[in-house]
């Protein structure tokens, strides 16, 4: 039976979604990092095929608020995110995980079910596995899941749906893209113009 980590990234409140700056102010966007942590951490604690749920954040704030919702923590040391999801998967590894699965808060459409068919899309014959989510508009990465942990290195940024392909071919793993309510974030003004004309029942709330 495999053991399968959730690893959720979380910068600094202050500097959580600064693109949306032109559209909500400083308080509004930490009122909508909170709100996304919890919706976050919520639903992937009540996956029932995760085994770990942790949250890495520099920021000691993202870090008191996630311990409260039930996860667990660490604090990042490194700059960046991906050295910050390259510490938790060590983290998550001694932890005896045999699979991890990468999960930004900035996904509205984020749910129990959508989450369940990121970790059935592993399957269960053991091979090496690349399990990609990209993001609305084909470029980049919206979730990611890996087994082994560390059979590629974090690729996210720029085209990092390319990279992350480029990579698992590379490794000789088995990769797979999947559609999936995940491909919608949270990034920009235009994001948040489309969520607001988009069916309210399709967005998780917590």
């Amino acid at each position: 039976m495999n053991r399968i980590a959730a690893i959720i990234p979380v910068g600094t409140i202050e500097s959580a979604k600064s693109r949306l700056g032109g559209s909500l102010d400083a308080e509004e966007r930490r009122d909508l990092v909170d709100g996304m942590l919890t919706r976050t951490v919520i639903t992937a604690l009540e996956v029932p095929r995760l085994d770990d749920v942790l949250v890495i954040s520099p920021d000691p704030t993202v870090i008191e608020r996630a311990a409260a919702l039930g996860a667990r923590t660490l604090r990042q040391r490194s700059d960046g995110l991906r050295a910050g999801l390259a510490e938790a998967r060590d983290d998550v590894v001694a932890g005896g995980a045999d699979a991890v699965v990468v999960l930004p808060i900035d996904l509205p459409y984020l749910s129990i079910a959508a989450v369940d068919a990121l970790v059935d899309s592993l399957d269960d014959d053991g091979a090496p596995s690349v399990v990609l989510v990209t993001d609305r508009h084909g470029t980049g990465t919206n979730a990611l899941a890996l087994r082994p942990p560390d059979i590629i290195e974090f690729a996210f940024g720029p085209d990092s749906r390319a990279a992350h392909r480029r990579l698992a071919t590379a490794a000789g793993a088995r990769y797979t893209e999947i559609e999936s309510p995940l491909a919608m974030d949270q990034d920009t003004p235009e994001d948040l113009v489309l969520l607001g004309t988009a069916d309210p029942e399709r967005l998780v709330v917590g």
